[in-house]
């Protein structure tokens, strides 16, 4: 495992890549390039994703103006705006719920799946969120863009806005009787990428490895997850000089941070080579230098312990846990592919994530090459394993959290 050559490949992705943007081509260039520099063939694979260009946002209160993001692809106001009543739905319990028909709503941060369900039931026309730090000013912070993801147009569409938490506290505090919502924007689809590369094995199993390699707006995405990805540079780089056992995929997940698109998108495509692929190996996050490292065992309990056992043996100080992570080994679980996700989180306070603070400052070589070195050990004693030690299930509390994770319903029966 070179890690100055891989602290060196993160400092190159460094730039703010969008999934659909062309700066995440650049990157996926990049990818290609490093991958084909020993000898390893690599492809762009191309998916649709959904863009718009939004024209003017504003939000006003009673007369009072708050500087606010429109949330793409939730749809037009009319020219004059879209003006109702105000109501803060603090959770979407049905006491709130009951108070915001007709209203539009402002809501505790991020806007999921379950909340705008609720935000649809109630009946409100219009809603607002907030993101950052109520200590936040326009000085120190980027104002972050939201979208209206597929799932949630799918149920209803509304429009909405996103201003900073500082702002929708004094929103709150201003009790306004009314709002008004102006929003403007041409929606229209463009392409994302994966970066796929494939290295041929001894028998007809196959192992994936993905981490993504696209960013949010505003961010340089080193830490999330340039790193993650530039470690499994490093791996293809070993098993390019070392012939696995079995078949590797290498995939560089675009769109990650749009709702897991890439990954996504990589199992519609491919459901034929599912059915062979023993286990999904995930990197998503790594380096800041005030850390620890987590493991998130996405497959039969069994691995669990076994990778507990071998971070003991291999002196690997970290946590193991039986659940999901929310990265791109979930489409892969969905599709019954056993995974585990390998990451090293920053302290809080340490390291920032979906800003611009996500800077090569809080990162560091020997921090990486931490990380690194256990994923490397794990695939190596993995991928050539005479009998794959993984039982290719997902067990029953796993698909439970995978399917309330993607929203549908639970049948515990």
């Amino acid at each position: 495992m070179n890690s100055k050559r891989a602290f060196k490949l993160l400092k190159e992705i460094g730039f703010t890549r969008f999934g659909g943007s062309a700066e995440e081509l650049e990157a996926a260039k990049i990818l290609v390039r490093e991958c084909e520099s020993v000898g390893i063939k690599a492809e762009i694979e191309e998916f649709s994703v959904n863009s718009e260009a939004i024209a003017n946002a504003e939000l006003i209160a009673d007369g009072v103006s708050y500087k606010v993001e429109g949330y793409g692809n939730s749809g037009n106001t009319p020219d004059e705006g879209l003006t109702a009543p105000f109501y803060y739905l603090e959770n979407g319990e049905d006491v709130h719920k009951q108070r915001a028909n007709g209203k539009i709503v402002l809501v505790n941060g991020y806007v999921g799946l379950v909340i705008y369900k609720k935000i649809v039931e109630s009946g409100a026309v219009g809603f607002i969120s907030f993101a950052g730090n109520v200590i936040d000013t326009e000085r120190n912070s980027d104002l972050e863009r939201k979208e209206l993801r597929q799932p949630l147009k799918d149920i209803k569409i509304l429009p909405g806005v996103n201003l900073r938490a500082v702002d929708a506290m004094r929103l709150v505090k201003q009790n306004p009787k009314e709002v008004t919502i102006k929003l403007k924007q041409e929606e229209f689809t463009v392409n994302s990428r994966n970066v796929v590369a494939k290295i041929p094995g001894e028998i007809d199993e196959a192992v994936v490895f993905t981490a993504h390699y696209d960013s949010v707006h505003f961010s340089k995405g080193v830490y999330d997850n340039g790193a993650g990805s530039v470690i499994n540079m490093e791996v293809l780089k070993y098993f390019a000089a070392n012939k696995p056992r079995r078949n590797l995929i290498f995939i560089w997940c675009g769109s990650e941070e749009r709702g897991l698109l890439g990954s996504k998108a990589y199992c519609n495509a491919h459901k034929e080579e599912l059915e062979k692929i023993k286990l999904c190996i995930n990197v998503d996050v790594a380096a800041p230098v005030l850390g620890k490292e987590l493991i998130m065992v996405t497959a039969d309990e069994s691995l669990k312990h076994a990778v507990e056992y071998m971070a003991k043996e291999v002196g690997y100080a970290t946590n193991v846990t039986w659940d999901i992570y929310s990265s791109d080994s979930i489409p892969f679980a969905d599709n019954g592919v056993p995974g585990i996700n390998i990451a090293r989180f920053g302290v809080p306070g340490t390291s920032h994530i979906h800003t611009r603070n996500d800077t090569m400052f809080f990162l560091s070589e020997p921090a990486l090459k931490i990380t690194a070195d256990f994923v490397e050990q794990f695939a190596i004693r993995y991928v050539n394993s005479f009998t794959f030690p993984v039982p290719r299930t997902i067990p029953k509390e796993i698909k439970e959290k995978v399917d309330k994770y993607l929203g549908r319903e639970v049948n515990k029966a």
